[in-house]
């Protein structure tokens, strides 16, 4: 699907287990975009520290943000970015690489959180980190450029409502 002329640039966030990684599958198959997975641009350290279940600082992520920034410039056609994106300096690290980004938020509960991740397999992100990631998540409803979706509903709903969304719809999220 088509849904400008112009690039578009989207990170698809939230805490650990609102399903980033899903939406973001779906989105860059349907956009026909690429798809950065953005844990794959930890540091080794920070990788270490978050399978220890240690919560990573600021400092931790700063090379991390400036990486995936980086992407946007190495993608200027588009590209869909999954990414905690927790707090707002982060994002605003992030627009300065893009200034118009799009951010869809997958919002759910601390306790849904701690349920997904739990049920995951193989994943590098413990429980135990789910209420650090909480405690740093600064809620980016209405800042510009932000859908707040709710991660619960089905992937086709979501992936229908934020594709809406990118083509300049009006959306109930």
């Amino acid at each position: 699907m088509s849904i400008s002329p112009n690039p578009v640039h989207l990170v698809v966030m939230g805490v650990a287990g609102c399903g980033k990684s899903s939406l973001g599958q779906r989105l860059s198959a349907g956009l026909a975009l690429p798809l950065i997975e953005g844990d794959d641009f930890h540091a080794p350290e920070s990788v270490a520290k978050m399978r220890a279940g240690q919560a990573l600082t600021d400092a931790d992520r700063e090379g991390w943000l400036d990486r995936l920034a980086a992407q946007f410039a190495a993608h200027p056609r588009g590209m869909v970015l999954t990414c905690s994106a927790l707090r707002q300096r982060y994002r605003d690290r992030l627009r300065q690489a893009v200034p118009d980004l799009r951010f869809a938020f997958l919002a759910l509960t601390p306790e849904q959180s701690r349920e997904r991740v739990a049920a995951r397999t193989a994943h590098l992100f413990p429980v135990s980190l789910v209420d650090s990631q909480f405690q740093t998540l600064e809620d980016p409803s209405g800042e510009p450029g932000v859908l707040r979706v709710d991660a619960t509903q089905p992937l086709d709903a979501l992936t229908l409502t934020v594709t809406r969304w990118l083509a300049g719809e009006r959306v109930e999220a």
